[in-house]
């Protein structure tokens, strides 16, 4: 679906256009269009690449989609792929916004997210002396856009590990804490997924040999490549954190377990003593000299309950009981 295609002049927008009208406006000196598009169809992604000529690779991946996030040089043009992230109840949906950028055109296909990037556009156009620089500051401002929307969700992964790390040591939550624990590495693992290639990827952007497009705006792309290093450090102490509360939580478990281990081993030695006691005085010999004893039965009892009662007193002593 077609969301807006305009046309650009030494950082003022000119017109609204129908996409056939393309063409009259691509080739103008110091003039670019930006196209947008959701969810594009192969018609519509084959229509673009014959207006801007995209190379059948770049739109190969686009048309396929689930791509790592990755900045590709074809020529003159930039191919890049982002992962667009959205909270869910349980889970990270993830999204992806695939952009197309060229000397006089920046083309960007959005697929499976619900977010918009209408604030984007608008703060180009109040940047008028920035967006001079054409198609390349447009793609600093959408990649600056999306990492920026990752900030809120990393945030979110270090407060969910803080309220798990607070229930670690409640007795009975150990199954609990466990589960979450694996639900939250899993997100983590997402945003890995999402903030290390695009670091890699967004180096290529400043310093050294760098596309065309993007050489006026490579202080901006060091910007954004200062912001994915720090989130990258972010989500390995997350992760490294996560890993440390796992294995809190399972000696936690060995812990309780052993904890059920000492007071069965407890009573089953009480109950041992009771039924050693018992067994002498239920072997019924003839001669054992207790059998005629008028006061036997409850000395037999007594010394029972004694023996059993020391040992409970003594286990409780050692916190077994």
């Amino acid at each position: 679906m077609l969301i807006n295609c305009i046309a650009y002049q030494d950082g003022t927008k000119l017109a609204d256009l129908p996409v056939a009208e393309i063409n009259a406006y691509v080739n103008r000196p110091d003039c670019f269009v930006w196209v947008a598009l959701k969810d594009a169809t192969d018609e519509e992604l084959e229509q673009m690449r014959l207006q801007f000529g995209l190379h059948e690779l770049a739109v190969e991946d686009a048309h396929l989609g689930h791509q790592r996030p990755k900045v590709e040089e074809y020529g003159e043009s930039v191919f890049t792929v982002m992962h667009l992230i959205e909270p869910e109840e349980h889970d990270l949906h993830v999204g992806e916004i695939d952009v197309f950028v060229g000397p006089n055109y920046i083309l960007s296909v959005r697929n499976r997210s619900k977010q918009t990037f209408m604030g984007v556009r608008d703060r180009c156009e109040r940047e008028p002396q920035l967006l001079k620089h054409g198609s390349g500051f447009v793609l600093y401002a959408l990649i600056d856009a999306v990492v920026d929307r990752y900030f809120p969700i990393i945030d979110g992964l270090e407060t969910e590990l803080e309220e798990i790390e607070k229930h670690i040591f409640t007795k009975g939550s150990a199954r609990s804490n466990t589960e979450r624990l694996y639900t939250l590495k899993q997100k983590v693992m997402v945003m890995k997924h999402a903030v290390m290639p695009l670091t890699e990827a967004v180096g290529k952007l400043y310093g050294g040999r760098v596309p065309k497009v993007c050489a006026g705006t490579q202080d901006y792309f060091r910007d954004v490549y200062d912001h994915l290093i720090r989130m990258n450090t972010t989500i390995d102490t997350i992760r490294d954190t996560i890993v440390t509360a796992i294995q809190v939580n399972l000696s936690m478990v060995a812990i309780e377990d052993n904890e059920v281990t000492k007071r069965l081993a407890a009573w089953a030695g009480i109950f041992a003593v009771a039924t050693a006691l018992a067994g002498v005085w239920g072997m019924n010999f003839k001669n054992m000299p207790e059998l005629e004893w008028e006061y036997g039965y409850p000395f037999a009892l007594g010394l029972i309950a004694t023996a059993c009662f020391i040992l409970y007193r003594r286990f409780k002593r050692a916190g077994w009981l």
